[in-house]
């Protein structure tokens, strides 16, 4: 068992079960919402729909790797994250035609209440923290 679970660093109690619990909601969330509407209405807005199954996708990988600490692969999937989130955010502040409909990310994650612009600083900050415990 690494020291970080011994220190109380880990994701299996407290804080980083709380964590990994929100990942694995909006993994849940974001891929339910993608598959049905990539299924049930993907020429409506295909781009917005992809974003959102690409969310999905990085969201259970988060999930995965903050869960098992697997601390690089959570660094790269939680910085995608956060690069996803503030690039569609912006692209939809600039030009909100580019999406006709919203994604999980449109709007720095509004229609979430702004969980997903909040949630990769709180992953980063939890992979720092706890790599150096």
């Amino acid at each position: 068992m690494s020291e970080t679970f011994r220190s109380g660093g880990s994701t299996s109690a407290g804080f980083g079960r709380a964590l990994v619990a929100i990942y694995a909601v909006f993994a849940l969330a974001a891929s339910a919402r993608s598959i049905y509407q990539l299924a049930a209405k993907a020429s409506d807005a295909p781009v917005a729909y992809t974003l959102s199954a690409v969310a999905g996708i990085v969201y259970v990988v988060a999930t995965y790797a903050l869960a098992t600490d697997r601390r690089g692969l959570a660094v790269a999937t939680i910085g995608f994250e956060l690069v996803g989130v503030l690039g569609v955010g912006v692209l939809t502040l600039v030009d909100g035609e580019l999406f006709p409909d919203a994604t999980v990310w449109s709007d720095f994650g509004a229609g979430y209440g702004f969980v997903p612009l909040v949630l990769p600083f709180v992953g980063l900050w939890w992979v720092r923290r706890t790599s150096r415990a």
